[in-house]
């Protein structure tokens, strides 16, 4: 995830001209421009969603897995994006572990503030892809809302 300039918590992602682009090939220009080394196809679809509100636009989510060398890699190319330091803050990695005292960890993750529809997209992945398993996101979930 990415930490964004209005402190919110959110996907890299951007705008698609639908006369002049696909949905993935503009995806790529955006991850291009944000992150430089990765390359999503339709397979790596996931999702989508309305954002409700005064500008209603359809989230589209698409997640990939990567190996830890991949994931050094785009860290890396994100610090020197032409955005970092002014609409991205930086990365974030998402602890996908709850520590002993059942707050630490994603639990106190799910406490911060994330743009649109984020929260929900990441929530749908960690699950749809058994990245955690489903007691422990419920749990996490419950512990955000005490």
């Amino acid at each position: 995830m990415q930490m964004r300039f209005d402190g919110l918590l959110g996907f890299p992602g951007g705008f698609v001209d639908r006369r002049y682009w696909s949905l993935e090939d503009g995806l790529n220009r955006v991850l291009g421009l944000g992150l430089g080394c990765v390359r999503l196809t339709e397979a790596d679809y996931l999702c989508s969603h309305l954002t409700e509100g005064p500008h209603r636009v359809v989230a589209h989510f698409y997640a990939r897995q990567l190996t830890l060398e991949e994931l050094h890699t785009i860290e890396i190319s994100a610090v020197h994006s032409r955005d970092h330091g002014l609409e991205v803050m930086g990365m974030v990695r998402v602890p996908l572990y709850t520590q002993k005292d059942r707050m630490g960890g994603l639990p106190n993750f799910l406490g911060n503030s994330f743009v649109g529809t984020a929260k929900f997209q990441l929530l749908f992945a960690l699950k749809i892809l058994n990245m955690v398993p489903e007691e422990k996101l419920a749990e996490a979930g419950g512990a955000t809302k005490k």
